[in-house]
């Protein structure tokens, strides 16, 4: 293993997670690894090594599979409250080593270490969630038009259920599926994202621990490595009922034509475009701390980042004035020190992508109001490091219709009522996240209604930016039309069946047909 971050506990956190310096990769949560190309996973904080995996072959993948389909047939058998308090002793397991995976998560992926154990607490809270789902997987009981008759529905657990990752949420989003997965009695193939693939294998190593120390088979959990091509082996496997897939909206319609080829289900979380509408009425503070942390949390890497600020033309100079000193007082560096703000980005290519969009809001008539750059020298060392950077645009550029994977804030204006506001936002393809600074609740039910957002998501007087797990979490139009965590997602991972008991010596039949023999 190579040197990494000693003085902020990296090489602790690693061992406390049984993370081992190569031979990791495909696990059903024994002892078979894969013997496939070896990945390297170096950290955007300090460009250093923190280990190996290897990546999964179509023999190592026929494996598992094998594996997981035989453990499924155990483990829908056993009742939902026994399956819950499995996820039960997960989440507590998950509360012990709370710090060290927050730190790997954070070391990995970049994000501050507070978001990095913030990330944590969501697997834990879903695991919660989970736990009294267990005991409330209920269907409908419906009147029977036939006399003695009764109709009711129930739901049945899937299978298999394929998990893809993005590396931003490197944790949280395989544990929202998966602990639903679980406790509706379904089994779990995850392929994280190939750029923090040891947070994976230290989320194996917890699962196959609980599992293994409740005497239950091999392959309810089950974790393999890789590119687009591992991923491509469950999107075309007949025997992943549902595909879960988390990333790019381009990666999601491949997703989305090779699972429905073959008839399959999948859930997709894709790109966001997320906006702000700020109105005359908005508080200024609140205004500038939600759009902040949106814009600039997570280096502008989370799929619910704040994109567009769309400010009423009486209020914008204020806005901007106040947007540009918070920028001002940001800090940048090592995200595993508390003092610091910004983190890196995951890596060069992201850096490349942030520099382009930087360039195309010029090109096309943008002011740059905060200048952007990546930052180098100490501490800097990794290439990853950039400032967070606000441009004025207008809605029409084509480079704000793209989702940056970025800190980069525009700043759009609008005039006249909060409908010209609504439609500015609407007028994107992503459909994700989005919120209104205002304290009039006619703007804010305008909103809120049937003609106002169009995301899946819509706040009023808090930032685009998160989600709290009792709430269906997912958005339309390119995003995908997913929806994960709370509410009723549970029923995604499961079969409905609709069942009709006849309890008396007769059979009539529906809609009063006449069949005598």
């Amino acid at each position: 293993m190579a040197e990494v971050l000693s003085d902020f506990g990296i090489k602790e956190a690693l061992k406390e997670l049984g993370i081992k310096a190569i031979n990791e990769g495909t696990s059903t949560g024994s002892n078979h690894f894969s013997n496939g190309d070896i990945i390297e996973s170096y950290s955007p904080v300090d460009g250093q090594l923190i280990g190996k995996v290897k990546a999964t072959t179509q023999a190592d993948y026929d494996k598992v599979m094998t594996v997981a389909t035989s453990a499924f047939k155990t483990w829908r058998t056993k009742p939902a409250p026994l399956r819950g308090e499995i996820v039960r002793q997960f989440g507590d397991k998950l509360r012990e080593k709370k710090e060290a995976l927050g730190k790997l998560v954070s070391y990995e992926m970049g994000k501050s270490y507070q978001e990095g154990l913030g990330e944590v607490q969501e697997m834990i809270d879903i695991c919660d969630f989970a736990v009294g789902l267990s005991r409330q997987l209920h269907g409908l009981t419906m009147h029977s038009e036939r006399p003695g008759h009764r109709m009711y529905e129930q739901y049945h657990p899937l299978g298999v259920v394929g998990i893809i990752s993005a590396f931003n949420f490197p944790v949280a989003v395989w544990a929202w599926n998966t602990a639903l997965a679980w406790i509706c009695g379904d089994v779990c193939v995850w392929k994280p994202s190939e750029k923090a693939p040891i947070c994976g294998v230290a989320c194996q190593n917890i699962a196959a621990e609980v599992f293994k120390a409740n005497g239950l088979p091999e392959g309810i959990c089950n974790l393999i490595n890789g590119d687009y091509k591992v991923g491509e082996m469950m999107t075309k496997d007949a025997r992943v009922p549902l595909v879960s897939a988390t990333g790019s909206t381009r990666m999601g319609r491949i997703v989305a034509q090779e699972v429905a080829k073959r008839l399959g289900n999948s859930l997709l979380e894709l790109g966001g475009n997320n906006a702000i509408i700020v109105t005359p009425d908005a508080d200024i503070k609140m205004t500038v701390i939600g759009a902040v942390f949106g814009a600039v949390g997570t280096a502008g890497q989370r799929c619910t980042s704040t994109r567009r600020l769309i400010i009423h033309d009486s209020m914008y100079d204020k806005v901007k004035d106040a947007i540009v000193k918070a920028y001002g007082q940001l800090r940048i560096g090592n995200p595993l020190d508390e003092n610091n703000h910004v983190g890196p980005l995951i890596d060069k290519d992201a850096v490349k992508m942030y520099n382009s969009a930087l360039e195309r809001v010029v090109a096309e008539g943008g002011n740059i109001i905060v200048e952007g750059g990546v930052l180098s020298g100490e501490g800097y060392e990794s290439g990853c490091y950039v400032k967070p950077a606000i441009a004025e645009a207008k809605p029409e550029f084509e480079i704000v219709q793209h989702e940056t994977f970025a800190p980069v804030l525009y700043l759009l204006k609008y005039s006249g009522d909060v409908e010209n506001a609504i439609a500015i936002q609407n007028a994107v393809a992503q459909g994700l996240s989005s919120a209104i600074m205002t304290n009039n609740l006619r703007e804010a039910e305008r909103f809120l209604s049937v003609a106002g957002s169009d995301c899946g998501i819509a706040n009023v007087n808090i930032g685009t930016s998160g989600a709290e797990i009792g709430g269906a979490f997912g958005g339309e139009k390119d995003t995908g039309g997913g929806r994960e965590s709370g509410s009723d997602a549970w029923k995604v991972y499961m079969r409905r069946q609709t069942n009709t008991i006849n309890y008396t010596t007769n059979l009539p039949l529906a809609q009063g047909i006449k069949f005598d023999l």
